[in-house]
């Protein structure tokens, strides 16, 4: 079985039977270049909706431009955000 590349996976993987991630390893191994992207484009579009998901449920009331502004601060950090737009709209932070 060959070792992850990526130090963040090989500490993903040590709950997992050396037989599934040989698997897992196997078959992303087989996809072509296109499909991986598109994999990963997949994912990435789901982590945003759960983390967007997130900031409904912990800010209930804000509108959508505070959410948009909370979105950013959580992607990129609250510095970011305010230099880009200014302090959060409808919240006192």
């Amino acid at each position: 079985v060959r070792a992850p590349a990526c130090p963040h996976t090989r500490r993903m993987l040590r709950d997992t039977d050396p037989r599934a991630a040989a698997v897992y390893h196997r078959l992303i191994g087989a996809m072509p270049p296109s499909e991986r992207l598109a994999q990963a484009a997949r994912l990435s579009l789901g982590v945003r909706v759960l983390a967007q998901a997130g900031l409904r449920r912990r800010h209930p009331q804000a509108g959508e431009e505070e959410l948009r502004w909370r979105f950013v601060a959580l992607c990129y950090g609250r510095e970011l955000a305010e230099r880009a737009f200014g302090p959060c709209p409808g919240a006192s932070g």
